[in-house]
Formats: C-alpha cells, structure tokens, sequence
C-alpha cells in the first residue's frame, strides 16, 4: 500500500508492504526533502541521537539519494493475519514520529544547527498561550 499523507511540516509518502520470507509487515515513511552532502554527517549524528529516544522504529539516511526514512516493522509468524488496528497504530507510530522530529532535521539542514542543538530546540515544549 502506497500512499501520501498530509503533514503539519511536510507530506510523507508511506509504503506498507508485506515480506513472505519473514512473515512480516514493513512501514517506511518518507520526507519530501533530501539531505546534500555536505550535510549528512550532522545529519547522521542527528538520526542516531534520534533514534536513542525511540523505543519502536527509526529514523534512516539513504546515502545514495539522501533521502531520510522513519521505518518501522511488526512480526506476525506461525500464520497470524494482521489487523486494522495493527496497520492504524504503525501509521500512527510513524506520522508521530515524523512530526515530532521534522524540525530538528529543518535545523541541521537550513539553519546549519549541530545535531545537539537541533533536537534540544526542537524538542522544547511550549507551555502556556501567547
């Protein structure tokens, strides 16, 4: 299943795929950006530090194209089907993800932010109203 969803930063383009030889669902959600060479060492510095908050999925960098990747899978061995739900709480999982962290990757490559700096800026919460 291939399809685009509307973001708050950014579409995605999610591909949700079955694999026969490991019994499993594969979600991969995808930027409409794509990292120049001369930034994706921040870049990769970033996805990891990214990637240690995560407890499901992660964060991916192509290096042949630059693109940036949240993938995620689930195991369903012995003949188990997959439900709605399951397919509804990985796309959950992954938009959350991908919002959450778009700004950081923004900061790195607009702003030419370190990767320390990028996710502290982006991770602050807003508190109160304006």
């Amino acid at each position: 299943v291939n399809m685009t969803v509307e973001g708050s930063w950014s579409d995605l383009h999610v591909c949700m795929n079955w694999r026969d030889d490991l019994e499993s669902v594969h979600l991969a959600a995808t930027f409409d950006l794509r990292v120049p060479a001369n930034r994706r060492e921040e870049i990769s510095r970033l996805v990891s530090l990214i990637n240690e908050q995560l407890f499901l999925g992660h964060f991916d960098l192509w290096r042949q194209d630059g693109a940036l990747m949240f993938r995620n899978g689930m195991f369903l061995t012995g003949g188990a089907e997959i439900l709605p739900e399951q397919c509804e709480a990985l796309l959950v999982s992954a938009l959350e993800s991908c919002e959450r962290y778009y700004p950081a990757f923004q900061f790195v490559l607009w702003a030419g932010e370190t990767a320390e700096g990028a996710i502290q800026s982006a991770l602050l919460e807003t508190q109160g109203e304006a």
